[in-house]
């Protein structure tokens, strides 16, 4: 049987990547920001990349970071949480207006004023949920670069600006979050070789985004029916943000500096697009039934779980409320995302 191994010069583009956006994950750990790792070795690596070096990572690498990162994502879906859903039918039915609402306006925006094509203003449109984006359009060999910006630059902002505009107006004290009850080493291994194979089953069968979404799923089954806890411990999650922060950023090797900055020019309208559509109805949301503005703001913001949970805690406001909002629109956007894709772009 004949093994196409990697060349040396494919090695060293990879060595060459994972260094830089190790690097990054470090200084931006070491200036205290949120998400540093992974924010850190995208900026790293699409620094390296606009300036030419030959960074990349290769497909199955990538892949095998979508199963992991699926398998993470799962340790949101707790039976507590998912036993509060029902408490908050209306600011759920309000969440389910803020994501196409928020996905409309900022496809307009890009499609006509900004002229992406549509696949890009698609995806570069989604609210949140950067991983499964990034993997439905790899899947569809969409522009990359754009979509990485547009969604990069949304994230930048939402985890690093409205962190630190929030922490630094609260009143309180930040609190801090309980550490979850990691599975046993026989868990760890029937947990990923359950979620493996899920993935399997979801690429064999055509989920777009299978590696990701089969393994979320399978996690979160795992997780909300508390069979097994699904939390990974910290240097396992570590190498898989810098890997996707390399992989985001790799996207920008064909690139060059001027579109980069239009991009990113862009990419900053259609946050300001989102962010205005999320924080009005957000607003009348909190007057019509009396609940904290902020506490609404964190739970319709398109930013991470983890995050905005929180931030919840900072600002003494209800973590559930707001992990339960995020849980439920990045749910619904597994979901429905590979149908809507298909059915608004046609198939691959």
């Amino acid at each position: 049987m004949n093994l196409n191994w990697p060349s040396w010069q494919t090695l060293r583009s990879i060595a060459l990547t994972v260094a830089l956006g190790a690097a990054g994950g470090l200084v931006f750990t070491a200036m205290g920001l949120p998400a540093a790792w992974m924010s850190g070795a995208m900026v790293a690596v699409a620094a390296a990349a606009l300036g030419r070096l030959p960074v990349a990572l290769p497909d199955p690498l990538r892949d095998a970071l979508f199963v992991v990162l699926g398998l993470s994502m799962g340790a949101g879906v707790t039976p507590e949480v998912v036993e509060r859903v029902s408490d908050w039918p209306w600011t759920m039915a309000a969440l389910l207006l803020v994501v196409a609402l928020v996905t409309g306006a900022t496809f307009i925006f890009l499609r006509y004023a900004v002229r992406w094509d549509p696949e890009a203003a698609y995806f570069g449109a989604i609210p949140g949920a950067l991983s499964f984006v990034m993997a439905l359009a790899a899947e569809r060999q969409v522009d990359l670069a754009r979509i990485a910006a547009s969604q990069s630059t949304r994230l930048l902002i939402l985890v690093v600006v409205l962190p630190l505009f929030i922490t630094s107006t609260a009143s309180n004290p930040p609190h801090g979050l309980e550490r979850d009850v990691l599975p046993t080493l026989l868990q760890m291994v029937i947990l990923f070789a359950l979620c493996i194979g899920a993935s399997f089953v979801a690429v064999r069968v055509g989920v777009p985004g299978g590696w990701m979404t089969g393994a979320f799923f399978m996690s979160s089954a795992l997780n909300a029916s508390g069979v097994i806890p699904v939390a990974l411990p910290e240097f396992v999650l570590i190498p898989c943000y810098i890997g996707l922060g390399c992989f985001i950023g790799s996207r920008f090797s064909s690139t060059s500096l001027t579109v980069f900055l239009r991009i990113i020019k862009a990419s900053m309208g259609a946050v300001a697009v989102g962010l205005c559509v999320s924080t009005v109805i957000a607003l009348v949301v909190s007057t019509v039934l009396g609940l904290p503005f902020g506490q609404l703001l964190l739970a319709y913001a398109p930013g991470g779980l983890e995050v905005m949970t929180l931030l919840a805690f900072m600002m003494d406001l209800d973590p559930a409320f707001v992990a339960a909002h995020q849980l439920v629109r990045y749910i619904g956007m597994v979901l429905l995302l590979p149908f809507a894709t298909r059915l608004f772009l046609g198939s691959r």
